[in-house]
């Protein structure tokens, strides 16, 4: 289990540090009624402010609605969600609404959604509570006009330092004192980040550069999450890989399909893959970005400890490996067939006669008279020509 969860705080007391943020957001709770001005958190990652919105509807009595405007982001799907709850209190008990990330809803994602949010916000007949990384873009400047602002804190040193020796204490763990000030120092305050590398240097792994909060290079992410000793270290590994989700899972079919391994890990492997696809899929139909966070959990699958897996950046893309796979056979006998009548080898039509072949089809200065599948490949070998 993660430490992360497993210290998480049980109520508001247990939180650390911003103690005159949390007496304000406590003292807005005890006195809100109807016409009070939503509250809105502003502070960086990892530092509590969706652990106290929670805790606050649970120590108020209040009946959570929560949302992440990552994955709501039109005006639609947040009237959708939110105005039965603002116009029938007796069905949903005693409501509060949290919306989480509103920061996270800018540009072409944001169908309306910021305008819908501040028409609740105007409208609000229960305590509404919102998070935000930042307030600095436009759209958040149109939204603190109908809240009442409350700033978080990074967490100083010291008190990090407090926070972690009591979870290494309590795990009968140590950490060198050096890394323990690198930790904390390279954290920035964020408490979450802290606790998960720590977790992640006491069961073996090191981050192995300054960045140890962010792996940036694919081939020395998936390698180091395939040399991993233990499936603590690899899910370590794979939480840093701070990459494109798609470039993500491109990286780990190119590093599988190009190894030698079993047939059953094989198929096992490209199984979990289809899943990761599949979820990304998702994600980018419906826009709920939230998923993501599910989609480390399902590549963790892809580790087992010794294989003889790895990923180089020159390993081919997925979907040139894919036409591979597919097409090969169908494009080595094409080749066969016409080699034979231009009475060359095969390698000699291929590294050749080949790409002209395509570029006379692609100018229709000649046609072969192929049937549909082949015709179908060639035109896929005449859509790479530039």
């Amino acid at each position: 289990m993660m430490w992360s969860e497993k210290y998480r705080p049980k109520n508001i007391l247990d939180l650390v540090g911003n103690e005159e943020a949390r007496k304000s957001l406590v003292e807005w709770f005890t006195k809100w009624k109807k016409g009070t001005k939503p509250i809105l958190l502003i502070g960086p990652p990892g530092i509590g402010k969706t652990t106290l919105a929670n805790l606050a509807a649970k120590q108020f009595n209040y009946d959570l609605i929560s949302l992440n405007a990552s994955d709501v982001r039109n005006r639609q799907n947040i009237q959708e969600i939110l105005s039965p709850v603002l116009g029938n209190q007796t069905v949903f008990g005693t409501p509060m609404i949290f919306i989480d990330e509103v920061d996270g809803v800018h540009g072409r994602a944001d169908y309306g959604g910021t305008e819908a949010i501040i028409k609740i916000l105007k409208e609000a007949t229960v305590p509404i509570v919102l998070a935000a990384n930042s307030d600095l873009s436009n759209k958040m400047k149109s939204i603190k006009k109908n809240v009442q602002t409350i700033r978080f804190r990074p967490l100083p040193p010291r008190l990090l330092q407090f926070y972690l020796n009591k979870i290494l204490q309590s795990e009968d763990a140590k950490i060198s004192p050096d890394s323990l000030m690198k930790l904390i120092k390279e954290s920035g305050g964020d408490i979450r980040s802290m606790i998960n590398f720590a977790q992640a240097l006491v069961t073996g792994f090191n981050p192995p550069t300054e960045k140890s909060f962010e792996i940036l290079d694919v081939e020395e992410g998936v390698n180091a999450f395939y040399k991993s000793n233990s499936v603590d270290e690899a899910r370590s590994i794979l939480y840093s890989l701070r990459i494109d989700p798609r470039e993500k899972i491109n990286a780990f079919y190119s590093s599988v399909i190009t190894s030698n391994i079993s047939t059953d890990d094989m198929q096992k492997f490209l199984q979990i893959i289809s899943t990761a696809d599949m979820l990304y899929g998702k994600i980018m139909k419906t826009q709920q970005w939230r998923l993501l966070r599910y989609l480390d959990a399902i590549l963790l699958g892809l580790y087992k400890k010794n294989l003889p897996i790895r990923y180089s950046k020159y390993n081919l893309s997925w979907p040139i490996l894919n036409r591979i796979r597919w097409d090969g056979a169908k494009i080595k006998s094409l080749v066969g067939l016409l080699a034979k009548d231009m009475h060359v080898s095969k390698s000699t039509f291929s590294s050749i006669y080949f790409r002209f072949l395509l570029l006379c089809i692609k100018n229709k200065k000649i046609d072969l008279e192929l049937d549909e599948s082949l015709e179908e490949i060639v035109q896929k070998e005449i859509d790479l020509i530039k």
